[in-house]
């Protein structure tokens, strides 16, 4: 396959960045990373807190909603001599969980989740959960500081009490990489730029002013096309007005970029 021979594909990835980057080279294109994810840095102090409420206090219901999230909560335990008791507590409370790593984690410690997210994504769950016979109960949610509180104001709409852990706090991208990658976007230098999170889209669009988003859409409306890596960071590029989002059949790197290839050969761009 030639479809991505020569093409410049603009990466906004920070985790994997160099992985992806590999793949595109292998597919005969050329990578741009321009690492807009931000960072989400580990709060010890808090951590630390958070599982001491859990091990302590009663909840009816516990929510994971990151792999990465559930592991730094996992180490943390092991480092106060409390993973055990961490692991029993969430084998015996009520699990409502989303991501296929956080499954992942799970399996691996041989618990079953009671609730899960069919499409991995947050809103499913939340529906799932206003269907289910546990509003008015305690909740613990492990949360990754992205659209907290909106979670917190959705479970609270459906009747929960809601504990909020917290293990991270976030560490904005630099601002010359955004400002690097919209001005490639504008110029139409880029043939592609990859999205890997919803985060990363937002940075890219907040960080623009009114006339400069105009411009970025109209951008991804001709030359340079929309890549994300699965159906959320796809609708979250729709969410700002970008009606040509190419995402794979599942969403996993090495076949996105497979099926990129597959699209150029297949859509001659104009």
């Amino acid at each position: 396959m030639k479809g991505l021979c020569n093409k410049k594909i603009g990466i906004a990835a920070t985790r994997r960045a160099e992985q992806i980057a590999t793949l595109v080279q292998k597919n005969n294109a050329i990578p741009a990373i321009f690492s807009i994810q931000g960072e989400q840095v580990l709060d010890e102090a808090i951590c630390v807190e958070n599982i001491s409420c859990l091990l302590s206090e009663p909840f009816d219901l516990i929510i994971l909603t990151t792999g990465i999230g559930v592991e730094s909560l996992e180490r943390v335990a092991q480092s106060q001599n409390c993973d055990a008791d961490f692991i029993q507590k969430l084998g015996r409370t009520t699990l409502a969980v989303r991501g296929s790593k956080t499954l992942h984690w799970l399996k691996k410690h041989a618990i079953s989740p009671t609730f899960i997210s069919q499409d991995g994504t947050m809103e499913d769950l939340i529906s799932t959960l206003a269907h289910a016979d546990e509003q008015g109960k305690r909740v613990y949610i492990q949360a990754y500081n992205q659209d907290d509180e909106w979670l917190q104001a959705a479970l609270e709409h459906l009747g929960y009490s809601v504990y909020l852990a917290k293990p991270y706090y976030y560490r904005q991208p630099e601002a010359e990489i955004l400002t690097a990658l919209k001005a490639a976007i504008i110029d139409q230098s880029l043939d592609a730029v990859i999205f890997t999170s919803k985060k990363q889209v937002q940075n890219l669009f907040q960080s623009l002013s009114n006339e400069e988003q105009k411009q970025v859409v109209a951008a991804f409306h001709k030359l340079v096309l929309a890549a994300a890596v699965g159906k959320v960071t796809a609708q979250e590029l729709k969410n700002y007005h970008i009606q040509n989002v190419f995402y794979p059949t599942k969403p996993k790197m090495g076949r996105m970029v497979i099926e990129m290839n597959r699209y150029y050969e297949q859509h001659v761009v104009s």
